[in-house]
């Protein structure tokens, strides 16, 4: 079908990611009132051509049942096609979470994922991406393009409005959305007032209850030195700090999203992503992705300082010479100090910037914005893909391009020009060992290098690579498939590994989905499973939402008695001793139940623990609410661990007639993912 008309978004660095080359059904035609002098000129926002119905057999996210377009009949709708690893889909979240805040159930989101990668096509890697994008509307698997093809969508985000009446208007590819669409839907609001339907759509949160003790990593940090372990608890929005080990130490980051300096227990973060560490180690660098920012956290006081960027998302490049903290930037993706300089992935841009240190100034260091695989001088002919990790070694500076699958290098010093040593081009990846270019990643996204070898996180392919800098011939090293499992070779199993480091003769592991750090024992080649502890640290400004459960009434007799709680794992689950759960009692009427105990704390290893407090009953009802956080792991995978957080609340009916002394209650906790 062809779209009634194309809503333009001016050229420049808000632009969309690649299109894949597929359909070209639809076709874009002026916007008849794109110059429009007078309000009259515009008469209306109401479409022409029905919008095609949604595709049936595909999996919905977020939903009770899938959708179709009756159910959306009486709303504003907005399609969403994006591939859960492009970054211009991920800068356009914040504008449609500020649309549908601002429209209500006015307004219909829909995500439609088109991904562009193999593993992109996998119903729980869009699950994964929901979670960690934070998404609540409901979003649709679109993996073989039939939805992308019915609009005509031919780039990474496009978005398509369609009147309440379910007639297409118009479509947009790129960023810029809120900008670009308020008006427009407030327009279309205000025309369709009678025909609106504010009853909300079934929408179901597809998240968890329980929060593993990590929540999708993205970097580590090893360093021998110190031996410290840095950690980038990316779904947290914090850093934590552990011996190499595993013993937590110190959690950096209240826990709750922000933007905001000062000491450990104040600072903010937003989803922040690669680190790197000072040449005399006493400063951590962040890259605070979604601030848009680069922050340093002292190692002596651990107080959290802003060095670049001011929060906004950029929208041009800076001059050289342009002070950090006056310059925005556009999703630093990671950082590496070489030569006094801090040199940053700046995906959102398709570029590399370096940061002079000790002047606190900015300059583009390689790349030309224009997303592709183009070798040549650094600043006029190179062409980058979203770099992502990156790292140093021997005079050369070395990433991941994720979006063209490659690895690329260019001199620190002097004009030099940008080399590929893995890639082939925006939609070619692949699995295959090799020499150089006869190699192929599939969207890798971590890089670290030792003593001559670069290891890659080839993240799609859940796999690490290893790359000799001399010969360029890659091998792979460990993993083959989606999974958990530790060992040698492809019998050791991760879930898009995305950040590497190495110290003391291991290679450590951001394991992303499978919220765990891991370890590549250099000499032996086993992979193992990092085992946290001092858990307490990490449920430092409880992590994960707070789930509330009402259990079942009880009836006591009056009388001093006893309160018995039972909290169960689910089955193939045990509780944790690596840290002490705790449970804050409180009452809704101290005259009806009072708990002798108001704050209980335990350690376990067992399936379930019985917590008996002593309580005084009067005739009468009460409700008692118990604040908990408990720790539980899977049973014969110890490393898979979760924190619940909840509010149990506890009715109580205290009868005269009754005889029981004791008020019992159950309570399963529920199984993490």
């Amino acid at each position: 079908m062809a779209v009634c008309l194309a809503l333009v978004l001016a050229a420049g660095v808000l632009s969309g990611c690649s299109g894949n080359n597929r359909s070209g059904a639809a076709r874009d035609v002026t916007d008849p009132g794109a110059n429009a002098t007078t309000p009259a000129e515009r008469k209306s926002w109401a479409g022409k051509e029905p919008a095609p119905e949604f595709r049936n057999g595909l999996t919905w996210f977020n939903v009770e049942r899938p959708l179709t377009f009756s159910d959306l009949r009486g709303k504003v709708v907005l399609l969403d096609f994006w591939t859960l690893g492009c970054i211009n889909c991920q800068h356009i979240v914040p504008d449609l979470k500020h649309l549908e805040a601002e429209f209500g159930d006015r307004l219909a989101v829909i995500g439609v994922h088109s991904g562009k990668y193999a593993t992109e096509h996998d119903d729980e890697s869009v699950r994964e991406a929901i979670r960690r994008l934070g998404l609540e509307h409901a979003v649709v698997n679109d993996p073989d393009f039939a939805i992308w093809d019915d609009y005509g969508a031919n780039a990474w985000p496009t978005l398509v409005v369609i009147d309440p009446l379910g007639r297409v208007v118009g479509k947009h590819s790129g960023e810029g959305v809120y900008a670009l669409f308020q008006p427009i839907i407030a327009a279309m609001v205000t025309e369709f007032e009678d025909k609106l339907d504010p009853r909300p759509l079934p929408l179901r949160a597809d998240a968890t209850a329980a929060s593993s003790v990590l929540s999708y990593p993205g970097k580590v940090l090893a360093d021998e030195g110190s031996n410290r372990l840095y950690i980038a608890d990316s779904g947290h929005n914090r850093i934590l700090v552990a011996t190499l080990d595993g013993r937590l130490e110190r959690a950096i980051g209240t826990g709750k999203e922000g933007f905001a300096d000062g000491a450990a227990g104040e600072a903010r973060f937003r989803q922040p992503q690669g680190l790197g560490l000072s040449a005399d180690g006493r400063t951590l660098y962040v890259a605070d992705t979604r601030n848009h920012a680069v922050r340093a956290i002292d190692l002596g006081t651990f107080e959290v300082t802003t060095i670049a960027g001011t929060g906004v998302q950029a929208g041009r490049f800076p001059r050289a010479g342009d002070l950090a903290t006056k310059t925005p930037l556009a999703s630093p993706w990671d950082v590496v100090e070489a030569n006094g300089s801090l040199y940053i992935t700046m995906a959102g841009l398709h570029q590399v910037w370096a940061l002079d240190l000790a002047k606190g100034t900015l300059a583009v260091f390689a790349g030309t914005s224009r997303e592709g695989l183009n070798d040549g001088d650094r600043l006029r002919g190179a062409t980058l893909a979203q770099p992502s990790g990156i790292t140093a070694a021997a005079g050369w500076l070395y990433w991941v391009d994720p979006e063209a699958s490659a690895l690329r290098r260019v001199a620190l010093t002097g004009s030099g020009e940008v080399e590929t040593i893995v890639g082939k081009g925006l939609f070619d990846y692949g699995a295959d060992d090799g020499r150089g270019r006869a190699a192929m990643f599939q969207h890798a996204q971590g890089v670290a290098v030792a003593n001559g070898t670069l290891y890659i996180g080839d993240t799609y392919n859940h796999r690490v690579r290893a790359v000799d800098a001399a010969s360029f011939a890659v091998t792979t090293l460990a993993g083959s498939s989606r999974g958990w499992s530790d060992g040698t070779g492809t019998d050791a199993r991760f879930d898009e590994p995305a950040g590497l480091s190495v110290a003391a003769g291991k290679l450590f592991i951001a394991d992303t989905n499978n919220d765990l750090v891991r370890t590549y024992e250099l000499a032996t080649g086993r992979v193992a499973t990092v085992t946290l502890s001092n858990l307490q640290v990490a449920n430092a400004g409880s992590p994960g939402r707070r789930v509330e459960a009402t259990l079942p009434a009880v009836t006591v007799a009056p009388g001093p008695g006893t309160l018995k709680l039972t909290i169960a794992s689910p089955s193939a689950y045990h509780l944790n001793s690596q840290a002490p759960s705790t449970l804050a009692l409180a009452t809704s009427n101290a005259a009806v139940a009072t708990p002798g105990d108001r704050e209980v704390s335990w350690r376990s290893d067992e399936a379930t623990v019985t917590l008996p407090i002593p309580a005084d009953f009067a005739p009468g009802s009460a409700t008692l609410t118990a604040t908990a956080s408990v720790y539980y792991c899977r049973t014969g995978e110890e490393s898979l661990c979760f924190i619940l957080n909840a509010n149990l609340v506890l009715p109580i009916i205290v009868d005269p007639a009754a005889t029981a002394s004791e008020a019992r209650f159950d309570y399963v906790l529920p199984g993490g993912s």
